[in-house]
């Protein structure tokens, strides 16, 4: 049946394998429901077993269950030996020959960073398609981004990539498309870097872990971008996002249409609270809820000096959303402190004796925590400090990173979390509101001085 099956050519070949659980161990475990408690083996079982398969054990030799391997030179140890070395060798070792990319400057995206001329709404997904065009358009890197989508490019306005990078098809376009008499129709190339895999968040999963692990299989760096409904996301495909984990997986999971505010006339289906949750607990996954276009600017860069540059083995999971606003300009100095997850968007005025409070915010919630401090001023004469808060769970990792390092080091002087040392020395209380769980926020609360 093997050299039947290694033999034939020309289509493929399968094969159906009857297998039985604990074949060999007879009564004492074979076709039993038992046989994966099975510890040992009775010396009669055993002998029957060495009987069956013509295992050369003497019976006085029985009981010991002595270890047997082919003689040196044996034509079935050259085989085995050879197949291992097929495979690299004995030891499992991941190969990091792949060279060093270099990723595009903060200033690439000069544009995100400045405020949106007036009366322009834009959202963050129009954002980062703005990003992706030009990560495309870049003589570095452009041809290692693989953009992924598993079901509707318009949504996610990426339509222009029909026509600018076209869709990747083995075999070229073979119909004519439904739009074909539109600029941006649906164009297969063989020549496509766009894969389109239609509704199959598993299919695109794993084709963008195969570009993410690229580095180590192939030797070349890809930069994957996986965009789909966040609420089809880790939901759909969990076990997936932890073997892109396991296996150092490099890229950007892009949830589009986030939140439990957004779609809502298509029910809970499309409704996303728990996506972040869900990616905090992944080691490696660095996620992110931006609020404005410079946010994701900035992260994303330093995303891919992180991944491509320094070869970090990490993988981003971002929020972006579908609704349209104004975009403020980028506060001066805040990149860093926008990387950590916590930054301060606007200062209440100073010197007030006015009731003060601090309000932390992050997705497109973060905007009606804006509106709620300008109502709170106008109508209560609250002051509001403001606090753009784009990764609660960056912000608890640094929280209890510090709190290890100061377990480990008692007599140096303690460390401060972030959110320490960003809240000490405020006043008044503490609110944060996001668009998902309270769990999601509730990370950072062992941190609040």
């Amino acid at each position: 049946a093997y050299s039947a099956a290694n033999e034939h050519k020309g289509q493929p070949t399968l094969i159906l394998a009857k297998t039985i659980k604990g074949y060999g161990m007879g009564d004492a475990g074979q076709a039993m429901n038992i046989s994966h408690q099975q510890k040992k083996m009775p010396v009669d079982a055993i002998r029957r077993f060495r009987d069956q398969f013509n295992i050369p054990v003497s019976d006085d030799k029985i009981e010991e269950v002595p270890y047997i391997t082919f003689e040196e030179g044996s034509k079935e140890l050259e085989y085995m030996r050879a197949r291992r070395m097929e495979l690299g060798g004995y030891l499992p070792a991941r190969r990091q020959k792949a060279e060093a990319l270099k990723v595009p400057e903060l200033s690439a995206f000069d544009a995100l960073l400045k405020a949106t001329s007036e009366g322009r709404e834009v959202s963050t997904t129009m954002a980062f398609v703005r990003i992706l065009n030009t990560l495309l358009k870049d003589k570095q890197i452009g041809k290692h981004v693989v953009p992924i989508v598993p079901d509707e490019s318009r949504t996610f306005g990426m339509e222009g990539l029909f026509r600018q990078i076209g869709i990747w098809n083995q075999q070229g376009q073979k119909y004519v498309p439904e739009d074909h008499d539109q600029l941006m129709f649906y164009k297969e190339s063989q020549t496509g870097q766009v894969l389109q895999e239609g509704i199959n968040e598993a299919g695109a999963m794993c084709d963008w872990i195969a570009a993410a692990t690229s580095y180590s299989t192939h030797g070349i760096q890809m930069i994957p971008f996986y965009i789909y409904y966040s609420m089809f996301g880790i939901q759909r495909i969990g076990d997936l996002c932890w073997a892109a984990a396991d296996m150092r997986s490099r890229g950007f999971l892009l949830g589009g249409t986030s939140g439990r505010t957004t779609l809502n006339g298509e029910g809970l289906q499309h409704e996303d609270g728990h996506s972040h949750v869900f990616h905090a607990v992944i080691p490696n996954c660095i996620s992110y809820d931006p609020t404005f276009q410079y946010e994701l600017a900035v992260i994303m860069q330093d995303g891919l000096r992180r991944m491509y540059a320094e070869q970090e083995d990490v993988y981003y999971y971002l929020t972006v959303m579908n609704e349209n606003y104004e975009h403020p300009e980028m506060p001066a100095g805040v990149e860093g402190d926008i990387v950590k997850g916590m930054y301060q968007f606007r200062k209440g005025v100073e010197n007030s004796n006015a009731p003060r409070v601090q309000l932390l915010g992050s997705g497109t919630i973060f905007r009606e925590v804006i509106a709620a401090a300008d109502l709170l001023k106008k109508d209560w004469g609250v002051e509001s400090d403001l606090w753009g808060c784009p990764s609660f769970t960056e912000l608890a990792r640094d929280g209890h990173d510090v709190e290890r390092w100061n377990l480990l080091h008692p007599t140096e002087p303690q460390r401060e979390s972030h959110v320490t040392k960003s809240l000490k020395s405020v006043r008044g209380p503490v609110i944060a509101s996001t668009d998902y769980v309270r769990a999601f926020v509730d990370q950072i609360r062992p941190f609040v001085p």
